[in-house]
């Protein structure tokens, strides 16, 4: 399993913290220098119900800068996931990607129900302290 994290992201920093904490084995790849290749960006876009924009960090800079609010609607498939696997700053992170999961943006009870599916996937439940 991959996880796309940047170094100063808070919510990459609570995944992989969640993630640890509960016994998931897992590769952390910077994104902006790793970003996702196409094949993955692809990937994931089947995990997003194919919706394109799941895909864009739509708060980052990068994305007000190529004015990909405006641009984003009218933009072919392969286009899109060309220019993300090319700027890792465009890319929804935390970005998780395994067998038979594809997660973007951490929101615990999501992460929590599509890892508990996984029976590849044994989540240790946090003991109380």
């Amino acid at each position: 399993m991959k996880v796309f994290t940047y170094k100063n992201c808070g919510s990459c920093k609570k995944a992989t913290k969640w993630l640890k904490e509960h016994g998931v084995v897992f590769e952390e790849i910077a994104i902006r220098e790793t970003p996702p290749s196409v094949d993955e960006l692809r990937e994931m876009l089947t995990y997003q119900a194919d919706e394109l924009r799941k895909l864009f960090n739509t708060a980052g800079g990068d994305y007000r800068e190529l004015n990909m609010k405006d641009k984003l609607p009218a933009m072919a498939v392969d286009t899109a996931l060309k220019l993300l696997a090319s700027r890792g700053n465009l890319v929804k992170r935390p970005f998780l990607l395994g067998d038979g999961v594809g997660l973007v943006g951490f929101k615990e009870a999501d992460w929590a129900k599509a890892l508990l599916l996984l029976t590849s996937i044994k989540i240790k439940p946090v003991s109380a302290a």
